[in-house]
Order: structure tokens, then C-alpha cells, then sequence
């Protein structure tokens, strides 16, 4: 007996599915490009015209590349997908700003076990809208669909962002002395890391996700949801005014492990707990899932989203400057001499990193 045919679509890949995706993002993409994007929309790779690097004495390249981890089942699970783009470019963008770089582009990479046009078009839509608060281009990306491999409505996302700063303006441990003043920038939720200890604490309390929450004034899907802030519309007018020596975005490893990696051996941020009062959406997950405090402070942000690590004479205007842009900066702490006594959690040697230490000190506000 003669088998039948085998086409593409047959095996699960719609290809014009993925062409009526690309005309509905089209436009969102399009908005991001400026004049130092060369060529049309659709080639097969983003051409960026690098002759404005012309004007640095030694410019370095910055480059960072991550995904959002598994929120993505929450927005599967709840059929939003307009938020996981900012989350994506959060992610990136915000891991370059802290060498002092400028993102230039970006690129976007989504995995699918079936093309869904609109919601395709929904998450490119959000990544263009994000990369355009940050005035970063979006270049390119690509769309691949996994029939059998993920299940129709599963999907993961990935994204790589080059930036540029001048050799001499990079931030970093080597500008950070004694006495430098440590700036907390609030986030705006969850963020995206630690979304498997969140989910396992759902389901723990077999939480509903479409419950209303008076504590969040929002259902617990929503506050979950919250997309990530982006930090680089906000730290980058900051450089100009001088005063910033080092940042850390607070991401995987929470609080202490990420501001350890931008301090010197030799050096200690020390860190009062007491200065800030930890959002409800953090005490919710730990009462969800009975999650020991050491726990919650090694993987999620508990509020501090960006440190920034400032000279004690201008900190005062930075945190003026960053409060103009309505996100939330208090003063965490501040950097000491490393020594024996240790009053707190103490945490260094983190990420790879043979650098500085992080000592958290007291307890949170109830």
C-alpha cells in the first residue's frame, strides 16, 4: 500500500503562520529602529551602522544574553503574553547598564510548540515596546516552531542585547572605596527570577491565580505577572552627573550574592535590613510555601531590584534624580573595610567572582 504524502504542516509546522506573525509585529519592531538601523525589516540578519562608535577613544562592545525562566508558565497558564517582552529585555539590558554601557540592539529568540500569530505577536509587541523606552533597537529575532517537542500552547524565550561604553567611563569594583554608599532602587515585583520556588509555593497552598488579593488590590495573577522594571532609562542619565562608581542588578541569587560581584577583596557591603519594608508579594510566597527567610533572601529580590553604589557626597542628588523617574531609592548601607567581626549573614565569593563581601545586618520591618 502506497503511504500518503508527508507535507511540513502535516508534521506541525504552519509556515504561514509564522508569516502572518511577522506582519502583525511588524509595525512594533519598526518603532524601534532609529537612523543607525541599515536595511529593511526582514532580512537575514539586522545590519547596525557602527560609524557613531567613531566618536569614543576606546569603545568595548558589552553583550548579555538570558531568558525569563519559567514565569513563562504563568503567562501560558493565565493567556498573557503582553508583559513577557519587558521581562526579556529587563533582563538583558538592565545586565549591561551596570558596566556603565548604552544598549545599541537587541535580539529576540521564541520557541514554540505551534505558531500562534497573536500571541506570537503579543510577546514581540512587548519586547519592542520595552526595547523602545530603552532606545534600544530590536534588530532581529526569530520564531521557531517544536511540534513534539513542546506541547501547542508551551513556549520559552530568549534574547541577547550588544551595548557600547567608553573604556574609561566603565563602572565597576575598581571605582569603589571605603565609604561609598550603597542606593537601593525598589523593583517592581518578582521580576523574573526564582519562578520555580514561586510556582512550587503555589502549588503548596494550591493557590488560585484568578483569586482577588486585597493585600496586592489585584488578582494573584496579575501581581505575579508584574513585568520586570527597566532600569536603563533610569540609570543612564544618572553617569552623566558623575557620582556612581558601581551598580548591581539584583537577579538569580538574590541581594547579597549579586552586589558581592561588583565590590573589591577587601571590601564589605553592609546591608540594614531595617531600611525598607519588603513588599507583600514576597511575604506571600513564603507564607505560601513555609520558605525559609535564607531561602527567600538567596533567590528572590524582596524589593531591590538595582544597588547603586555612589559617592557619599552625591548620593543625595542621585537619589533625588532617580525618585523624578518615580521609582522608589532609599539609602541600603554602605561599604566598609572587610575584617573578622561579623554581626550578620555574611556572604561573598559568589557568581565565580574572587571579589568583595556582602553582609547583611538586623532584621526586616514587619
Amino acid at each position: 500500500m502506497t503511504r500518503p504524502s508527508l507535507t511540513y504542516a502535516a508534521a506541525g509546522v504552519d509556515t504561514q503562520a509564522g508569516d502572518r506573525a511577522v506582519d502583525l509585529m511588524k509595525a512594533a519592531v519598526g518603532a524601534t529602529h532609529g537612523p543607525h538601523v541599515y536595511g529593511d525589516f526582514g532580512g537575514f540578519a539586522g545590519l547596525f551602522d557602527a560609524s557613531a562608535l567613531r566618536e569614543y577613544t576606546r569603545p568595548l562592545l558589552a553583550t548579555s544574553t538570558d531568558g525569563v525562566g519559567t514565569k513563562v508558565d504563568l503567562a501560558r497558564r493565565l493567556d498573557v503574553h503582553d508583559t513577557i517582552g519587558q521581562d526579556l529585555v529587563a533582563m538583558v539590558v538592565d545586565d549591561i547598564v551596570v558596566m556603565g554601557a548604552r544598549p545599541l540592539f537587541m535580539t529576540d529568540y521564541i520557541a514554540c510548540g505551534e505558531v500562534v500569530p497573536e500571541r506570537i505577536s503579543a510577546i514581540v509587541t512587548g519586547i519592542a515596546n520595552a526595547c523602545a523606552a530603552c532606545d534600544t533597537a530590536l534588530l532581529g529575532g526569530e520564531t521557531a516552531e517544536h511540534p513534539g517537542l513542546l506541547a501547542p500552547e508551551e513556549y520559552d524565550i530568549a534574547g541577547a542585547v550588544t551595548g557600547v561604553v567608553e573604556e574609561g567611563e566603565m563602572l565597576g569594583a575598581h571605582r569603589v572605596r571605603p565609604g561609598d554608599v550603597l542606593l537601593a532602587l525598589a523593583s517592581s515585583g518578582l521580576h523574573s527570577n526564582g519562578y520555580s520556588l514561586v510556582r512550587a509555593a503555589l502549588a503548596a497552598a494550591d493557590v488560585d491565580l484568578e483569586a482577588h488579593d486585597d493585600e496586592f488590590g489585584r488578582t494573584v495573577g496579575e501581581e505575579l505577572l508584574e513585568p520586570t522594571r527597566l532600569y536603563t532609562p533610569i540609570c543612564l542619565p544618572l553617569l552623566a552627573q558623575g557620582g556612581v562608581h558601581a551598580m548591581a542588578h539584583v537577579t538569580g541569587g538574590g541581594l547579597a550574592a549579586n552586589l558581592a560581584r561588583v565590590l573589591p577583596k577587601g571590601l564589605r557591603g553592609r546591608v540594614i535590613r531595617s531600611s525598607w519594608q519588603v513588599p507583600p508579594v514576597f511575604t506571600a510566597v513564603q507564607a505560601w510555601g513555609q520558605v525559609p527567610i535564607e531561602d527567600l533572601e538567596n533567590t528572590l529580590n524582596l524589593g531591590v531590584g538595582m544597588v547603586l553604589v555612589c559617592d557619599p557626597q552625591k548620593v543625595d542628588d542621585i537619589r533625588v534624580a532617580v525618585q523624578t523617574t518615580d521609582c522608589d531609592a532609599w539609602v541600603l548601607g554602605e561599604v566598609a573595610e572587610d575584617g573578622e567581626q561579623v554581626s550578620g549573614t555574611y556572604v561573598s565569593g559568589t557568581k565565580g567572582v574572587d571579589g568583595g563581601s556582602v553582609e547583611l545586618i538586623g532584621q526586616y520591618r514587619n
